[in-house]
């Protein structure tokens, strides 16, 4: 750390400059940063309450330049790292589902029958390291997650803080925290593409909103290279409507079950489900 403000005096800026009104000073340390994130996110204290979270919005795949059709999404989420996201695109369906141990992928094969496939190692290991509904900085400490502060950079304009997480498994990721807002801006972790296994990926997230006495961003873009490249691949997830802790059904982390049928009209229900919003059918 003490070569942090020699750091940043190289880059222009100091530890003592003056903040943009209303943010105070500059965060001198990891711990500083973190906790202003976490007050600035609705505490500690008000995520601890949330056990499960359901997002419904759309997702556009296309590159960083061009936009692409709407597919219409739903997120189911429990503590520590349960997830069911199941996306429907044109006339097929896709479905990812991790139960904490394993994970499956669930989409149409080449005779347009629902195939499930196992994750790789890679797919799980990077699902087992996820923090679902509060992510890793609240309750860090807690959580095995160790911090570093990096210095200070400038994303999308803004000046944001740049920290180095090192998860329990020693995994590594990259986080940028906005020195106005106290917010994550950006996250960089490394690809589970089995054809780019390894490579650096941002997720850029955006458009903060009250939910429940929490902030949550509304949009989450991931972009393959980081820095969003022409040729670069862009999947803008945009979240309308969020449900804290939802009553769950029990399967919805269960694996496939085996054979598939196509068109079996199973649905995904979530108690308590935004009105006039469809269930979305696997």
């Amino acid at each position: 750390m003490r070569a942090l403000p020699l750091l940043l005096a190289l880059c222009g800026l100091t530890l003592s400059f003056a903040a943009p009104a209303g943010s105070g000073t500059l965060a001198r340390t990891a711990e500083e940063v973190i906790a202003r994130n976490v007050t600035a996110r609705g505490g500690a204290e008000a995520w601890s309450k949330i056990q499960t979270m359901a997002w419904l919005g759309y997702i556009e795949h296309g590159t960083v330049s061009k936009a692409a059709p709407q597919a219409p999404f739903v997120m189911q989420m429990e503590r520590p790292n349960l997830t069911r996201f199941e996306l429907k695109e044109q006339m097929s369906q896709v479905t990812r589902i991790f139960d904490g141990q394993h994970g499956w992928r669930i989409r149409p094969g080449t005779d347009g029958r629902p195939q499930a496939r196992a994750f790789s190692p890679a797919e799980v290991k990077f699902a087992q390291d996820e923090y679902v509904v509060d992510g890793p900085l609240i309750d860090y400490h807690a959580k095995g997650v160790t911090a570093q502060l990096d210095g200070i950079d400038l994303i999308e304009g803004r000046k944001a803080y740049r920290l180095s997480l090192k998860l329990p498994s020693g995994a590594e990721r990259k986080v940028w925290i906005d020195v106005r807002t106290n917010l994550e801006v950006r996250l960089d972790r490394p690809s589970t593409n089995p054809f780019a296994p390894g490579k650096p990926v941002s997720v850029y997230y955006r458009d903060y909103q009250s939910e429940g006495g929490v902030k949550i961003a509304h949009v989450i873009e991931t972009v393959a290279p980081p820095g969003g490249s022409p040729g670069g691949t862009s999947d803008r997830l945009v979240i309308r409507h969020v449900i804290i802790n939802p009553q769950l059904e029990q399967t919805a982390f269960a694996p496939p079950p085996l054979p598939l049928r196509h068109g079996s009209g199973a649905l995904v229900r979530i108690p308590g489900n935004v009105p006039g919003q469809p269930s979305v059918p696997r």
